[in-house]
């Protein structure tokens, strides 16, 4: 299972937002195991940089080398881009393009606490809490 994680689940887990972070690691850690391919957008790399400015530098680098060693970084074309510029669907551009990205990697899921600015997705947004949920009925 390909899952995309949005930056708000990573900011969750790596700066133990509550009442966020237990599913939030969960989910992270998940990524780590053979049956789910975690991925990320590559532009949320570069926000992370920006958010984790007030760590130190080398925190930083040590963070998103833990993250990209866990997820795979993925992008999407000129032209989804300027589609995501014209798709009125959407509320939220960067979440628009988070949703190409999705359809890059060929996700199953995006992992996000943000759903309802996925209202019409080409793949399915669903919050850490529900992506469990659904994982464990599966699993009984």
């Amino acid at each position: 299972m390909v899952i995309l994680i949005d930056i708000n689940i990573l900011l969750d887990h790596l700066l133990k937002r509550e009442p966020f972070y237990q599913d939030a690691r969960k989910v992270v850690e998940l990524c780590s195991e053979d049956d789910y391919n975690g991925c990320i957008a590559l532009h949320t790399v570069t926000t992370m940089w920006y958010i984790l400015r007030k760590f130190p530098e080398e925190q930083r680098r040590k963070t998103l080398d833990y993250v990209c060693g866990i997820m795979q970084v993925v992008g999407t074309s000129h032209e989804a881009v300027v589609n995501a510029i014209n798709d009125d669907t959407f509320k939220d551009f960067e979440d628009c393009v988070q949703s190409k990205c999705a359809m890059t990697a060929n996700a199953d899921y995006i992992i996000t606490n943000n759903i309802k600015d996925y209202m019409h997705p080409a793949v399915s947004a669903i919050t850490p809490k529900d992506f469990l949920e659904m994982l464990s009925k599966e699993e009984s």
